[in-house]
């Protein structure tokens, strides 16, 4: 096997086991989708009940294994009930995909007129969720050669975008921070950046916005939930096994940075 053109099992993740917050719609719903689909074992954790009941369901009917748990990022009970469930259901986590924000129904405001208690809940969910699910995940994590986690950015973190780029901003210096922190672990944690993305959640927010930003891109397109997906694989994979606090933009050229 010292031929790499016979490298085996590139990209295998057959019965690993996935955490993906915030996937009862939208990009999460395309991560659980994607990952059930390469073979590993999905956990739906969604404040939703009803869209978290929904796709894992779909998972199940297609011959997948599926496990919604109903998860609040930011109450940390909540977090370890989820890493539990998860390790209870499937004998152990080896990735969290830390996709869950408010972003779809966020209030319209800037810094000088938003209210302080909505920014404090909105930060608590939008840049420290995935802390608290790593937190929460870690002792199960540890235990699994080639754990890793993905942290789900944006590329508005650089377009001073608001208290959605800052809180998406202090989510890539979590990131960074924490891949210090878990390397010594044996964990890998990265971010993926999208730029504009074909979800209802951008429809409502940005979507006419979003037609102006796609004509300035090298790719000018819409990105799509399997864009992301295809980003989050590799970086979960082994091949991707040196490469840590890494922010990856996957976003037709959008932002450049040298």
């Amino acid at each position: 096997h010292d031929n790499p053109l016979e490298k085996e099992n590139a990209m295998d993740f057959t019965g690993k086991v996935a955490i993906v917050t915030g996937a009862g719609g939208g990009i999460g719903e395309g991560y659980a989708n994607a990952f059930a689909a390469r073979g590993m074992k999905v956990v739906v954790a969604e404040l939703n009940a009803e869209g978290g009941e929904r796709v894992a369901a779909a998972i199940r009917a297609r011959g997948g294994e599926a496990l919604f748990v109903r998860t609040d990022v930011s109450d940390e009970a909540s977090a370890k009930d989820c890493a539990e469930a998860a390790a209870t259901a499937f004998g152990g986590i080896d990735y969290l995909v830390n996709n869950a924000a408010i972003f779809g129904d966020m209030l319209k405001a800037g810094y000088l007129t938003v209210d302080l208690a909505y920014l404090e809940k909105f930060m608590r969910v939008n840049a420290h969720g995935c802390l608290i699910m790593t937190r929460a995940a870690l002792p199960y994590l540890e235990k699994r050669p080639g754990a890793a986690i993905v942290n789900q950015s944006s590329t508005a973190a650089w377009m001073n975008a608001g208290y959605y780029g800052v809180a998406k901003l202090t989510m890539n210096g979590i990131t960074t921070s924490l891949a210090r922190e878990l390397g010594p672990r044996g964990i890998r944690i990265n971010a993926i950046a999208p730029g504009p993305t074909e979800t209802s959640a951008l429809q409502k927010t940005a979507g006419e916005y979003a037609q102006q930003m796609i004509k300035t891109m090298p790719l000018a397109r819409l990105g799509q939930p399997q864009d992301m997906a295809d980003a989050v694989l590799f970086l979960l994979s082994d091949e991707a096994s040196w490469i840590t606090g890494h922010i990856l933009n996957v976003d037709g050229g959008q932002l450049m940075r040298v």
